[in-house]
């Protein structure tokens, strides 16, 4: 039986991605040891996602503090410190920021993942266990602990104001399935194009589908979704910048089919139940798409791997990134339209 720590420290600061697969491991944390204080390092972004996640103390660091926000942050932290800390993120300055977590055990990543001399900062590592998801990986940080993750829940926490708010953006019609778009990634080169996306919304819409459009307020997602609309012959729910962190789970949870390439809406829409038209040529589905079910993915992994870089995606480091220009061309309306049309065919009375 593994022994329970009184206190343990997560640190993982972005993406939303990320974050949202750290939660199954906050679930199974709290499900050997309820009574275990879980402290968590996280960027604004992702706490203003989890905010009321039950059992877990924020501390939120902004990367533009610096050394500063990081003695800040020290300042907030148990003066006894933790018993162990899971160190689930390699970038340097996550890295930098974990010198100043006090904790005995100071858990990271395997070698195989380890860069920006991350093992400097800890004294243990997970096991190395290639060609998984990242939730797997992130799930295994239990285990130097004594556990392991066997199911992954969410139950993320979306308020019932939120989910009201979603509620109002259109009238419920089961007869009328939703297909929701989300354009962008914070990674411009996985980003699909605004003609193509207007398509597979007009394809959608002639087979009776609502067409609802999500995104943040950059200035990318608006010029996207404009764009998106010009091109369409059909009419579209415009909801980019509108909605918030805590909103937009519940929106997503509206979704029949989320069109996305890979992004934290991805990754949020897959945790609320909704399946998933993934757009992947840039990463590797198996590693980082939707988690429960890449049925209805894209996959153009392989085809960029031996384009832009010459040789099968087989022969690449697991989680090598494709990203060049114009790798997101290789996926075209018909890809898209197919993997719809195996959404819609499985949705589809037996």
């Amino acid at each position: 039986m593994s022994t329970n720590p009184l206190s343990l420290c997560l640190l993982r600061l972005s993406a939303l991605g990320d974050v949202t697969h750290v939660v199954p491991l906050v679930r199974t944390l709290q499900s050997a040891w309820p009574q275990s204080q879980l402290h968590w390092i996280i960027d604004k972004g992702g706490q203003k996602l989890l905010e009321g996640l039950d059992g877990v103390i924020f501390h939120a660091y902004d990367k533009r503090s610096g050394l500063a926000g990081m003695r800040e942050l020290r300042k907030q932290l148990p003066a006894e410190g933790f018993d162990a800390l899971l160190q689930m993120q390699v970038a340097l300055r996550a890295n930098v920021l974990s010198a100043f977590v006090p904790a005995r055990r100071r858990i990271g990543y395997d070698r195989a993942r380890a860069k920006d001399l991350h093992g400097l900062f800890i004294n243990e590592r997970i096991p190395d266990r290639p060609g998984i998801h990242v939730l797997d990986a992130i799930g295994s940080f239990c285990e130097p602990l004594g556990l392991k993750q066997t199911e992954v829940v969410w139950n993320l926490p979306v308020p019932e104001d939120a989910r009201e708010w979603a509620r109002a953006q259109w009238a419920d019609d089961d007869r009328t399935p939703t297909l929701m778009i989300s354009p962008c990634s914070s990674h411009t080169r996985r980003n699909w194009y605004p003609d193509r996306y207007a398509a597979v919304a007009d394809h959608a819409a002639a087979q009776g589908w609502r067409i609802v459009l999500c995104g943040g307020r950059s200035e990318l997602e608006r010029s996207t979704t404009d764009a998106i609309v010009a091109a369409m012959k059909a009419t579209a729910l415009d909801l980019v910048g509108k909605d918030t962190l805590k909103q937009l789970p519940a929106l997503l949870e509206r979704a029949d089919l989320v069109m996305t390439p890979d992004s934290g809406p991805m990754h949020i829409a897959n945790a609320m139940g909704a399946k998933v038209l993934g757009l992947h040529a840039a990463s590797n589905p198996l590693r980082s798409g939707p988690y429960s079910d890449v049925r209805y993915c894209v996959d153009k992994y392989d085809a960029a791997a031996r384009k832009f870089l010459g040789k099968p995606a087989s022969e690449l480091k697991w989680g090598s990134k494709i990203e060049f220009d114009e790798v997101m061309a290789l996926i075209g309306v018909d890809d898209a339209i197919a993997a719809f049309e195996r959404y819609r065919a499985d949705r589809l009375p037996a």
